[in-house]
């Protein structure tokens, strides 16, 4: 059927099941101004996200002429929702609980142990561990943990802390894409479809995006290389033949105090500061002389312990559970096997995941119970904003204006376009997640889109799938509050965070949004 007989049949055809239809062109303006309005309040903070959710679309409905139908649309659409909200629920809790009992530690540990002191592998490991906490699907966590661990290191090695913010926020937009992290989820319920469908044939693309996150990660531990060897080829050692840099005292975080081995020290004893001779400091003495500096391994793990002292890595924490480590590993193996093979659906699969983890990490009822509870701020503020999403999604439906909207869009879009609505949506992700939250551009724009797209033939889930490509290049948004946070723990200027991680996300994103072309993830109509 082409486009232009769809266009007569939805001339024809009842656009809404409410009591009093509007004209396809009043549902048109209603929609377009439901989303604005949307949009504004949330950019402007006027309103949580919630709570525009649920009133403006409450308003705009009776002004179709939903009536006192509206409640069975917002009901229809939320029925549809319920498994994307218990993946939710159910996902936070378990990565949480496995942040908790320590799964993560000796990952951190781990690295911080093999990275020495050459600035390229400082800069992988950032990227490889701000990948594998993101796995919790929270920005703010992933930021708390990967600074924590090492802005320390960056400090004393005389690093750029910038090259710590533009990597951890690559890696983390780029994960951002698993099913619990926020914006597939969103996709999936807007879209009224499996979460599973839109992720699952992603993964491709998400390993590509990953890729090239290390790529970049790798290159710009190079640049910091040479620049540190230009200037400060006195304190440096050569980095092939660098050994792990010394752990001296670390004076709260604000300025480096601790140092290297000098070019060609060898291994001795601390050099002592005999006849008043200015004390060491890094290697280099303050009067600017040569001194031998002992590495000491041992004392870098205590020094990192100390600066994981109230966050969510305490080393003394009370949930820790190290004679269970491998069985926490061994279950989340499972539960990721299970998420890719796709045998049982992800809801499921993460409920009984969680239940499991409870059951052996903490046998105690009230133990099993204040884990859950620990967690409750994170599930409440997901899963309401899902839920609440079923009233935009069911006013949009049922009112008929996304059918009017998208009519309205397959007049002034040229046919030759019409069947790259994918490509297109894909490449709009990019500038529009930007300067616009996830709940405007997934909940106000992406149904208008697809329902366009349908008439081309290109199903929703390869509009949801091209959706989510942008979130490379939207988690350095400054809407986003993690980015915030995360510059301001580093001690960065946004701007300077901008200059370096803005065209690389942009290229992160077009590399998933290519991967998924060639794997068919992402269709031409």
């Amino acid at each position: 059927m082409t486009a232009a007989t769809l266009q007569s049949v939805a001339r024809v055809t009842p656009l809404c099941r409410c009591s009093h239809s509007k004209e396809p062109a009043v549902l048109v303006l209603l929609g377009f101004a439901m989303i604005a309005v949307f949009m504004v309040l949330i950019m402007t903070k006027k309103l949580t996200p919630v709570l525009a959710l649920i009133i403006v679309p409450t308003v705009f409905g009776l002004f179709a002429g939903a009536g006192l139908g509206i409640g069975d649309m917002v009901m229809d659409s939320m029925k549809s929702m319920t498994s994307t909200a218990a993946l939710l629920m159910f996902a936070i809790i378990y990565f949480g609980l496995m942040i908790d009992v320590g799964l993560f530690d000796p990952l951190v540990r781990f690295i911080l142990r093999k990275l020495g002191n050459d600035p390229a592998k400082v800069v992988l490991g950032t990227a490889i561990l701000a990948a594998a906490v993101s796995l919790d699907g929270d920005g703010s966590t992933t930021f708390i943990l990967t600074t924590a661990a090492m802005l320390p290191i960056y400090l004393r090695l005389k690093m750029s802390p910038v090259v710590l913010t533009c990597v951890a926020g690559l890696a983390n937009g780029t994960m951002n894409i698993v099913p619990w992290g926020g914006p597939t989820a969103r996709a999936a319920s807007a879209l009224n479809i499996d979460v599973n469908d839109v992720f699952v044939p992603m993964i491709p693309s998400l390993l590509a995006g990953i890729a090239v996150v290390l790529a970049f990660a790798w290159l710009l531990g190079l640049q910091e290389r040479n620049r540190l060897r230009a200037t400060q080829p006195e304190i440096w050692a050569v980095p092939s033949t660098a050994e792990p840099f010394t752990a001296e005292a670390f004076d709260g975080g604000t300025h480096p105090s601790g140092g290297t081995r000098g070019s060609g020290a060898g291994r001795g004893p601390k050099a002592t500061n005999p006849g008043g001779a200015a004390p060491a400091v890094g290697g280099v003495s303050t009067d600017g002389s040569s001194v031998a500096v002992l590495d000491r391994t041992e004392d870098l793990v205590d020094e990192h312990d100390t600066a994981m002292a109230d966050t969510a890595l305490d080393p003394n924490r009370s949930t820790l559970r190290p004679k269970l480590q491998w069985f926490n590993l061994g279950l989340t193996v499972a539960v990721m096997g299970m998420l890719i093979a796709d045998l049982v659906p992800l809801p499921y699969v993460f409920m009984v995941g969680s239940a499991i983890a409870l059951l052996v990490n903490f046998p105690n009822v009230k133990d099993q119970a204040a884990q859950i509870v620990a967690h409750a701020p994170s599930v409440v503020a997901v899963v309401s904003m899902v839920m609440a999403a079923a009233v935009l999604t069911g006013v949009l439906t049922g009112t008929g204006m996304v059918e009017a909207m998208s009519a309205w869009l397959v007049q002034i879009i040229p046919s030759s376009m019409g069947p790259l609505m994918a490509v297109i949506t894909g490449v709009l992700s990019i500038p529009m997640t930007f300067f616009m939250s996830n709940d405007a551009f997934y909940f106000g724009v992406l149904p208008v889109l697809s329902e366009t797209a349908g008439h081309y033939g290109i199903s929703a889930a390869e509009m949801a799938r091209a959706s989510i490509t942008g979130q490379p290049f939207h988690m350095q948004s400054p809407l986003v509050p993690a980015i915030l946070l995360l510059v301001s723990l580093a001690k960065v200027d946004l701007g300077d965070h901008h200059k370096k991680v803005l065209w690389r996300s942009a290229v992160v994103s077009l590399v998933m949004l290519g991967i998924g072309m060639l794997t068919g993830a992402i269709g031409i109509g």
